[in-house]
């Protein structure tokens, strides 16, 4: 749940309602919450195939090789470094909206507390904010739900007049854009990983994962109806006109200011804990796949706090906290669908080169889509970081939606029929075997793929950092009885290729 919330939903939940109305609440709910699932479905799997994993790009590096691993946790950064801006952002326009002054000192005070506590405790404090967080969303909601329900009243004539409860061409459109965006940008948050590496058990994940599923629907579905009643009291759109991303805040300008103090405190929490997480899981990614944890903790001491310098540069530049979002979902959009069929064993055959042409070929698909959607090869290239917003009053995002994971997979499909051919004509020309297409031993029983069940949680991000003096067993993880021993002898995985 901790990951799943941030201060950013105070303005995009409301936003959308304003725009799509309740079916754009209930849809942005559910896609927001039920890829959370995911992790609970494929997290054993992953855990056995990589035991003393942490991150994603852990398996990537097992399964794929090096290079996609690096192409992968370059992916990872990017998304992490848009969600920390998004983070960053939306606390400055909270601070704004609700007293009038200026966000930065609010967004170097936060940048810089959360580092110092961060860099000390590591990943294991993050752990303890959350429930912090946990606390603070409760909080929030009940005493939102009181107030606004003692405080607002409705004007049934505004209800019709809005249109907000009928559906729309957008609204309908969300339904493929949102759980595509959402589902495959999960993959991207380390946060997440980690947890799910950390949980005790398998069936502890899926408790977890339940469990956080339900509380946000639940507290997303609240925060979103706040546009709606933004709507119908007449706090929205005013007198100028205001965005509907500030409708949440408008609707709190009719409570009394002892209210809108507690909540910019707990939102100021919320947007605390939310944001150690994204630092955490960026500097534990980094760490890992271009250092392998050998770097002095001294050094991630120091990185910690460097991390929040570019992100408050960019974030003090970048008003629209769901454009920040969208921009990481085409990202995965087009490289998750392409990595994820390594998962199976019958696609033994897929190698790392299909995954990075896939990944970069979608891209590339989305701005041809773009091109020839507009016309415009300007135009086309805007679409890669969705220029006009969710909100286009056309098919535009939604096209870019359908030609990012589709384009990738075809591309990657190319790739892999361009792979087997160049090296059956190499074997053919140099009378060598032709092996590309070769179980690989793992599978045919004469060595193993796996370390271990995945029934210990490995130490994770700056702690295994932390760790420099240990040995690369304790350093990685808790391997003892979950190594595999094959003539008593420990085997580590076989190594996945780049072609």
């Amino acid at each position: 749940m901790a990951i799943g919330l941030g201060s950013g939903i105070l303005f995009s939940y409301p936003q959308i309602a304003t725009i799509c109305g309740l079916q754009g609440v209930i849809v942005y709910a559910f896609s927001s919450s039920l890829p959370i699932l995911i992790f609970g479905w494929l997290g054993p799997i992953i855990r056995r195939k990589c035991p003393e994993g942490f991150v994603l790009t852990e398996w990537t590096r097992q399964r794929y090789g090096i290079i996609t691993a690096i192409y992968l946790s370059i992916l990872t950064l990017i998304t992490l470094f848009l969600y920390m801006v998004a983070e960053l952002s939306a606390l400055q326009q909270i601070i704004n909206a609700l007293t009038g002054l200026d966000g930065l000192p609010a967004l170097v005070v936060e940048a810089v507390f959360t580092a110092v506590y961060t860099s000390a405790g590591g990943f294991r404090i993050s752990f303890i904010t959350d429930n912090i967080q946990g606390a603070m969303v409760l909080g929030l909601i009940v005493l939102a739900v009181i107030t606004v329900g003692v405080e607002t009243h409705i004007d049934p004539s505004l209800v019709e007049s809005t249109g907000l409860l009928h559906a729309s061409l957008l609204g309908w459109q969300l339904l493929y854009i949102l759980p595509v965006a959402i589902l495959t940008n999960d993959f991207f948050i380390s946060g997440f990983w980690m947890r799910t590496f950390a949980s005790k058990t398998d069936r502890d994940l899926v408790i977890g994962t339940s469990l956080a599923t339900v509380a946000i629907t639940i507290i997303l579905s609240l925060v979103g109806i706040t546009g709606l009643l933004a709507a119908w009291t007449g706090a929205w759109p005013g007198d100028p006109p205001s965005d509907g991303s500030i409708a949440f805040f408008l609707l709190l300008g009719q409570l009394p200011n002892w209210v809108v103090g507690v909540v910019l405190c707990m939102t100021v929490c919320l947007s605390t804990a939310a944001y150690d997480s994204f630092v955490s899981a960026m500097v534990s990614t980094g760490s890992n796949d271009f250092f392998r944890n050998k770097l002095n903790i001294w050094i991630i001491r120091i990185v910690v706090p460097l991390v929040s310098i570019p992100v408050i540069i960019v974030a003090l530049k970048s008003p629209s906290i769901l454009n920040i979002y969208l921009i990481s979902d085409l990202l995965s959009a087009s490289s998750v669908p392409v990595l994820i069929i390594g998962l199976s064993d019958k696609c033994y055959w897929w190698r790392g080169f299909e995954v990075v042409v896939g990944g970069l070929g979608g891209l590339l698909t989305v701005f041809i889509f773009g091109t020839i959607y507009y016309g415009d090869a300007s135009l086309g290239a805007g679409l890669l970081i969705l220029q006009e917003g969710l909100y286009a009053d056309d098919w535009s995002v939604f096209g870019a939606f359908v030609a990012a994971p589709i384009g990738g997979l075809l591309f990657a499909l190319a790739a892999f029929l361009l792979r087997v051919a160049v090296q059956w004509g190499y074997a053919r020309s140099k009378g060598v075997p032709f092996t590309a297409l070769d179980k690989p031993v793992w599978l045919d029983g004469s060595a193993d793929f796996y370390t271990g069940p995945s029934s210990i949680a490995p130490v994770s991000g700056e702690d295994s950092a932390i760790h420099n003096g240990e040995s690369s067993e304790e350093q990685r993880g808790i391997v003892g009885e979950d190594a595999v021993e094959i003539g008593h002898k420990r085997h580590s995985p076989v190594k996945g290729t780049f072609f």
